[in-house]
């Protein structure tokens, strides 16, 4: 069973499994094909998390994570001593060095069936052949269009002769894209990041004031994590550890959780309570992550002792200030070792996946160097530039995500896997949506275990999320409006908003395997 936000990424995994490929070798395929048909959100010029349990229960968590450049420094993007968010978000020095591609590679080799060339083919083919652009595509490329024509390379491919966007029904071919791919598939990953590509980006950078060199690609290492393991109401969870702020406070916000009787709370004693939950998380997110090979994070952020501390916290009348983040115990000592796409692949063998991909926010960096097709990431900006200053999301950071060579920015993504008590896997869920990741992921779980929804309406359900600055509770429209009126009295401030992320998640019940898309976008979800 696949689950991916792009019917193209289903199909080309799905294809893969036809032609006897492990759920592995399928969810590398989807992924380097959404690469291809969904390119604002993911590719090879972005990173990724991947979380893997393979069929004799062994798990491995493999780091995509991009990297900051060796001549990164902190002070980078201040312009007279503040912060310059446009350069950490668009052009040349917005992108970190790319890890999508050596994560997807080695966890072909260590645990796929198939080598790379086949899983690079569909994209390869769909780059080549091309596709016709729907409406939605054509608004997209539409509203970035003003920062594509500052750059030739992407102004190649998002633009006509004129500087327009390209139109409905074009059809949308990236043949330096697919010319990318089939070197990939030929050469093998060294094509990518110590040979052509990474010799044509790093004399771009250096031709347009940027800082990736050569040796920033030939040095990248997609390492090997111990997975965050937890539990919830008897259900292993299993989540990405730092530089993912995802797999800490997913378990956290669970972790105090539960110690309410959720599905005996009506809908609005729920809400509230989660909501709450949300902000204490984030709070700490705050303050205490970043990249564990350069700062202490504390293990402790995910313990049921500290959660039960901090639910004793919440009030069911009324909001609680949350001036500033808690200290978990053994801070000091108890430590980790040093716009997105999600999508969950599971097969009959025992094998599940669960990914989540990224450019950080749509078309990364709006950079594509010509001769590559390759759209590059701005995840430089999810470091912190400067201590309070926020980044795209909103979101604040202090000294342990600041900006340093060779660090991995945080990142709020949560590829996930709950597993049933006698450790057979029963869910793999993430999501796409900045830090709503982190509730959404969330969501989704209480939805399941604690409400007893089916797969499709736990990702169909109206969705909130807080995140502790700003202090506001964002709701999507269709949360009933007698509910919002009574948060409003308990001290919420609510935002309204259309749309809250994009969730994937594929799940097992009985012997049967059920794939739900989110119902917000166009995905697909499809077995065999």
């Amino acid at each position: 069973m696949v689950a991916t936000a792009h019917p193209r990424g289903t199909d080309a995994a799905v294809e893969i499994l036809k032609q006897g490929g492990n759920a592995i070798d399928a969810a590398v395929a989807a992924g380097l094909t959404l690469g291809v048909a969904d390119g604002a959100n993911s590719g090879i010029g972005g990173g990724c998390f991947i979380l893997i349990h393979l069929a004799d229960a062994r798990i491995f968590a493999i780091d995509g994570r991009e990297m900051a450049p060796g001549a990164a420094q902190p002070e980078m993007y201040l312009v007279d001593g503040k912060a310059d968010t446009s350069l950490s978000q668009t052009g040349p020095l917005a992108s970190g060095v790319p890890g999508a591609l050596a994560a997807y590679a080695l966890a072909a080799e260590k645990f796929g069936t198939k080598p790379l060339a086949e899983l690079l083919a569909p994209g390869a083919r769909l780059a080549e052949e091309g596709f016709r652009l729907s409406a939605s595509d054509e608004a997209r490329i539409r509203q970035h269009a003003k920062d594509f024509r500052r750059f030739e390379g992407s102004r190649s491919v998002f633009l006509d002769a004129e500087g327009e966007p390209w139109k409905e029904n074009h059809l949308f071919r990236q043949p330096d894209l697919a010319k990318t791919y089939l070197g990939i598939g030929r050469d093998g990953t060294d094509y990518f990041y110590r040979g052509p590509v990474a010799k044509q980006i790093a004399g771009w950078m250096k031709d347009n004031g940027g800082i990736l060199t050569e040796e920033d690609f030939s040095t990248y290492k997609a390492p090997l994590r111990e997975p965050v393991r937890s539990s919830y109401r008897g259900n292993r969870i299993i989540g990405f550890p730092p530089s993912s702020s995802g797999g800490i406070h997913v378990s956290q916000i669970l972790n105090i959780l539960e110690n309410f009787d959720l599905a005996e709370m009506n809908a609005t004693d729920r809400i509230h309570i989660m909501a709450e939950a949300m902000k204490l998380a984030f709070a700490d997110r705050a303050h205490w992550l970043g990249d564990a090979d350069f700062v202490k994070v504390p293990k402790g952020l995910g313990g049921a002792e500290y959660a039960k501390s901090l639910a004793s916290r919440i009030k069911m009348d009324r909001v609680i200030e949350v001036p500033t983040h808690s200290v978990p115990p053994d801070w000091e000592e108890n430590l980790f070792n040093r716009h997105t796409t999600h999508f969950s692949v599971a097969d009959s063998d025992g094998n599940w996946v669960a990914i989540t991909a990224t450019v950080n926010t749509a078309f990364g960096s709006k950079v594509i160097v010509p001769g590559t097709g390759v759209i590059l990431n701005n995840e430089m900006d999810d470091f912190s530039i400067q201590p309070g200053v926020p980044n795209a999301f909103g979101l604040i950071g202090g000294e342990a995500n600041k900006v340093e060579a060779g660090k991995r920015p945080l990142s709020a993504m949560s590829p996930t896997l709950m597993l049933d008590g006698h450790g057979h896997p029963i869910l793999s869920v993430g999501a796409a949506g900045g830090p709503t990741i982190i509730s959404q992921t969330v969501l989704a779980i209480v939805g399941m275990v604690d409400l007893k929804m089916s797969l499709a309406d736990a990702l169909s359900q109206p969705r909130f999320h807080h995140q502790w600055f700003p202090d506001t509770l964002r709701m999507e429209n269709k949360m009933p409006g007698e509910i919002a009126d009574q948060l409003k009295v308990r001290g919420h401030k609510l935002q309204p908003i259309s749309r809250i992320g994009v969730s994937q998640a594929v799940a097992r019940e009985g012997d049967e395997f059920i794939g739900a898309h989110d119902p917000r976008v166009n995905g697909k979800a499809a077995g065999w």
